[in-house]
């Protein structure tokens, strides 16, 4: 079985009363069994994680299917251990007190000095080595060994046989490695320091249970198993024992307490312990869940109106809200402007690749218009070979598309999406991209490289730097050697310059009056002081190869600011949306910066929820583990993003603000001759969309 954590993992117990018809979920590889699918999926996921161990072979970072057939290779490979020399061997391990490694190499040095029948090796033969294998070993009464071989070929097939002396064999590699003796020797015994066998075993082999002398007294069998005492019972002082330390009492006794075992951190999420020195975790707010589409279709919606509004320009098409679509999708009367021109702008790059199914499309309806564009897409629907659209054709075509539901409206959406990825139109923008990303990278990369290199050279132009020019006064010099006295600090240096020997005092008042000399003639010629280089800021050539942020040069700023401009250039570049992170339970968590929410799947993504406040991602902040590795990466993308995330709240607040504040003007109860039309209430604005990068 393999372990974790150096240690025996317990499979799940079998549910009680199973009904033989009742649907349960089963771990393939263990056979564990589970009415909760929640609790099946954390143990499916503890098994992916790379935290298990062989038991036979000791390799480590193995998922638990890995570590069952490192097991499984591993005994098939101590089973083909010489039967002959396994009854020397487990003689040896019975109660050794050695390290692995040391006990290892001792087995595998003695079984090395005698060959076994099976070994293959090579032996001479009429001058030449050949190839062979040990079929049958012969002893004569005077000690005299030889062998019996069996000459093979190239395919390893037996071509004669023969007697060679024990001098005529050729041993190019051992026959025994330390490596196999390892597999060996911890598949025949249940523990370690004192290495002791299987019960079994040891009574198939002869090899006697009785403990030796030198651990008498120290051991002990209990419930058949071998446990050796703790050194207190015997008689020792608890203060050297291994694992243990004292603490003292209020009356100055003292007492035996545990050392905990360390840990290094971050550990799975799941094998997290709380701890008295964990910092005050809050309580996770529930994410708010007043979807208007049904649970099932949210990540739908959210996948379709990120995908539009991330390649608007591409489509043609002006951004939207997130809560304009929703309301669209699930709105039941009239034929919606918004609706219209989103499948148009799907339906124009299907036509523009020459796909092949909207030629037709192209050939009957030329010209995709508010009135058209539903024939369109029934007569798309009939050429797409997916049963559950083409049965809403019917529906379309009598004109009735807003009586669809909200998942049928998604489907098509999403087939429309599925087939503008495909086209060469999205690939070679995607590809256009990608390149570009790359060649920020790549500057990046070789600015990062430069300031290394500046610094570098800076830090060794000031070690290597000789004081060649400095001189000492021979007068002062000749004093001080006569008087024995060390030269002191405020002495004056002199220093040679233009042949003149000037002290450090009128050096220091000439190098003053020259700097400004020097200001004074760079403000006559109207220019203003150089910066300094300080070995982080990129040559004037060198920042004009750099890419440009809205038209301004990059030359000039920190290292810090051009940073931050690479990351808002990298951004800009969109691809694709990755999640922030996921959490213990595996749910993960989104953040569209279009929208502001930071939105959350579960781990079975039929749940979705959102915060939409800094309250509520603080409190989230405040309950995340840096324990666990998900909630660590979870809580570092958090950080990251947090002030923009609060900037986008902190808009969205405000537009809802003052969209209820409109709300309540519209609704001021006033004449009824004069009503206030359906386009100055907020709530209504997906009425009145208007694509403004519409193509003509």
């Amino acid at each position: 079985m393999p372990l974790l954590k150096r240690k025996p993992f317990p499979l799940a117990e079998l549910p009680d009363d199973l009904d033989p018809n009742e649907l349960v979920y089963q771990v393939r590889y263990t056979g564990e069994i589970f009415r909760d699918y929640v609790e099946y999926l954390n143990r499916i996921n503890l098994y992916r994680q790379r935290i298990w161990m062989c038991k036979v072979s000791g390799k480590t970072n193995l998922t638990y299917e890995e570590a069952l057939l490192s097991e499984e290779h591993a005994t098939e490979k101590t089973h083909m251990f010489p039967k002959e020399l396994m009854a020397p061997a487990l003689q040896i391990i019975q109660y050794s007190m050695l390290p692995l490694k040391d006990l290892a190499d001792m087995i595998a040095t003695k079984l090395n000095e005698r060959l076994c029948v099976g070994a293959e090796l090579y032996a001479k033969k009429d001058g030449g080595t050949y190839s062979c294998k040990i079929s049958k070993v012969l002893e004569d009464g005077t000690g005299t060994i030889k062998y019996e071989v069996a000459w093979l070929d190239r395919n390893k097939e037996v071509t004669g046989t023969s007697i060679v002396n024990e001098e005529d064999l050729i041993q190019k590699k051992p026959q025994f490695s330390r490596n196999f003796v390892k597999l060996f020797i911890r598949e025949s015994t249940y523990r370690n320091a004192p290495w002791v066998l299987h019960d079994k075993l040891a009574q198939s082999h002869g090899i006697s249970k009785s403990v030796p002398q030198n651990l008498k007294g120290k051991v002990f069998f209990k419930d058949g198993l071998l446990v050796c005492k703790k050194r207190k019972e015997m008689g020792e002082e608890a203060q050297d024992e291994p694992g243990n330390f004292k603490k003292k009492k209020s009356d100055g006794s003292e007492i035996d307490q545990p050392a905990e075992e360390s840990i290094k951190y971050p550990i799975d999420d799941l094998l997290v312990q709380p701890h008295p020195d964990d910092p005050i975790f809050t309580d996770r707010p529930s994410p708010s869940r007043d979807f208007n589409v049904p649970m099932e279709c949210v990540g739908d919606l959210l996948m379709i109106w990120d995908f539009v509004s991330s390649f608007g320009r591409l489509l043609h098409l002006w951004p939207f809200s997130l809560e304009d679509f929703e309301k669209a999708i699930c709105h039941k009367m009239g034929n919606l402007t918004l609706l219209f021109e989103t499948h148009a702008a799907l339906l124009r790059v299907l036509i523009n690749d020459n796909g092949e199914h909207v030629l037709a499309v192209q050939k009957r309806w030329p010209k995709i218009t508010l009135v058209t564009w539903t024939d369109c897409l029934w007569n798309f629907l009939e050429l797409v070979k997916i049963s559950e659209l083409r049965e809403h054709t019917a529906t379309i075509k009598r004109g009735h598309y807003g009586v669809l539901d909200a998942n049928a409206k998604l489907a098509i959406f999403r087939e429309l999406i599925n087939l503008a990825l495909e086209s060469n139109i999205v690939r070679e923008k995607l590809d256009e991209i990608v390149e570009q990303r790359q060649a920020l990278g790549a500057s990046r990369r070789e600015e990062a490289l430069e300031e290394a290199r500046k610094k570098r050279e800076k830090k060794e132009q000031l070690k290597a730097e000789p004081d060649v020019n400095r001189v000492v006064d021979p007068k002062s010099a000749g004093n001080a050697s006569a008087n024995g006295n060390r030269i002191k600090q405020n002495r004056d240096i002199v220093k040679k310059r233009n042949g003149e020997i000037l002290s450090n005092r009128e050096d220091h008042e000439l190098d003053k009056s020259e700097n400004k000399k020097l200001d004074s003639a760079s403000k006559q010629n109207g220019v203003g002081k150089a910066p300094i280089n300080n070995g982080k800021d990129l040559s004037d050539k060198e920042a004009m190869k750099l890419p440009r942020d809205d038209g301004k040069d990059v030359r000039g700023k920190s290292s810090k600011e051009r940073r931050e401009y690479y990351e808002r250039e990298m951004e800009k570049l969109f691809v694709r949306t990755d999640s922030l992170g996921k959490d213990r339970n595996h749910n993960r968590y989104w953040w569209f910066q279009r929208d502001g929410r930071v939105f959350v799947e579960s781990s079975d993504s039929n749940q979705w929820g959102y915060y939409c406040s800094k309250e509520e991602i603080n409190l989230l902040m405040g309950s995340l583990n840096c324990k666990g590795v998900r909630e660590r990466e979870l809580k570092q993308q958090l950080e990251k993003f947090q002030s923009r995330i609060s900037v986008a709240l902190e808009k969205r607040s405000k537009d809802l603000a003052q969209k209820i504040a409109m709300e309540d003007e519209s609704v001021v109860r006033r004449s009824t001759r004069v009503r206030a039309p359906p386009s100055k209430n907020p709530a209504n604005a997906f009425l009145e969309y208007v694509n403004k990068w519409k193509e003509e």
